[in-house]
């Protein structure tokens, strides 16, 4: 086992242009489960090829264990990988997948059967180590190259999204076999994914990258909780978080024909007379008496015990429809008028010029963003 480090670590492709991975510093401990997420573009998979060896480091360097490994061949870097794809030999049975490894570095037939035994029992593998891959689901599958990199007993295991082949039943139960498996082991461990919902779950600590540049790094709650800046707070959520302006009026905010509350001091740190005002669906809250502000609702999510509404309110401009969390069993009806008003402890709040966040702390050096990141964010996903 080993920690990691990207000390101000650069890829570029293309001089002049922008960096795929730009001055990335990030400290991943011994034993811990990073994950790197973002949207499709962000450079999360490159700064895991880096770190395996498979793409140049231009600027800055890359230590494994505390050794500089910025221009070591991968196959010295004590590394194993597991890949979206499986890249399993279908000519091999599952026990020579596992040991192929092994036996390139010369290790006896009789270790690498032991080693390959007892990562197929780690992994449930052993009724099936003499099969052919074809002869296995996509989820065995996984797990055969799952096993391939366990036998190595390697520093650090490199995920890339290898669960994007997977059907939604099977990538949830795969996440938490592969998340408890890495614990069990303590093997230091970067996951690379775009799907949020598996960084959430299974990270130790999340990290969220976009065009290359580090926004935040944390513990999953902590990203949900306090996001710091207004891209962190539109990407990280399912459903996403709502994202609007809001005018500042004395120690409040203007929502429709209501003032939300609003502590003086963390106005007092915005640069204009207006901020980004930012409320999970489950934070808004449909009122009876009529204040707070209007919308239509335009579509109906039925979920069981919750529902979501989704409309659009009047007198806010919004890039994407407004999502409140309710009741299941009662939501209100597609064309119907409702208020909703969000609950003032679970608010966020970011300046409108540089996206910071300006209720509770930002770490130094966060980047900036802008309601425009978040919007080209959505229509992406579109």
């Amino acid at each position: 086992m080993a920690s990691v480090t990207y000390d101000s670590a650069s890829r570029i492709y293309t001089p002049g242009a922008r960096p795929a991975i730009n001055q990335l510093h990030l400290e991943v401990a011994d034993g811990e489960f990073l994950v790197l997420v973002g949207p499709s573009g962000c450079g999360k998979s490159t700064a895991l090829r880096m770190l395996a060896g498979l793409e140049e480091v231009n600027e800055g360097r890359i230590l494994i264990g505390g050794e500089d490994v910025s221009h070591v061949s991968p196959k010295d870097r004590d590394i194993a990988m597991v890949f979206q794809n499986y890249a399993l030999y279908p000519h091999m049975s599952v026990a020579e997948n596992m040991g192929f490894a092994l036996k390139i570095a010369g290790v006896s037939k009789e270790e690498r059967a032991e080693r390959v035994k007892k990562a197929a029992e780690i992994l449930d593998l052993v009724p099936y180590l003499e099969r052919k891959p074809k002869a296995l689901s996509g989820g065995q599958r996984q797990r055969v190259a799952m096993g391939r990199a366990i036998v190595r007993s390697p520093k650090v295991f490199l995920m890339d999204e290898p669960l994007s082949n997977l059907d939604a039943k099977l990538r949830v139960q795969t996440r938490t076999q592969i998340a408890a498996l890495t614990r069990e082991l303590q093997t230091t461990t970067v996951y690379v994914t775009h799907d949020q919902v598996e960084a959430m779950t299974m990270g130790d600590r999340v990290c969220v990258l976009k065009d290359g540049v580090l926004q935040q790094v944390d513990s999953p709650r902590n990203l949900y909780d306090t996001p710091a800046n207004v891209f962190v707070a539109g990407f990280i959520g399912s459903p996403a978080m709502n994202l609007f302006h809001a005018k500042i009026q004395g120690e409040g905010l203007v929502l429709g024909n209501d003032i939300v509350p609003v502590d003086g001091g963390h106005l007092a740190k915005s640069t204009r007379d207006e901020v980004v005002l930012g409320v999970r669906p489950e934070d808004m809250e449909l009122t009876t008496d009529g204040t707070g502000l209007p919308m239509t609702v335009d579509l109906v999510e039925e979920l069981g015990a919750d529902a979501y509404i989704f409309g659009t309110p009047d007198g806010i401009k919004t890039f994407q429809p407004f999502i409140v969390r309710v009741d299941g069993r009662r939501p209100p009806m597609r064309g119907e008028r409702v208020f909703i008003k969000p609950n003032p402890s679970h608010v966020h709040l970011f300046d409108i010029e540089n996206g910071l966040r300006l209720n509770g702390d930002v770490p130094e050096h966060t980047p900036h963003a802008s309601l425009s990141d978040v919007e080209a964010l959505a229509d992406s996903e579109d």
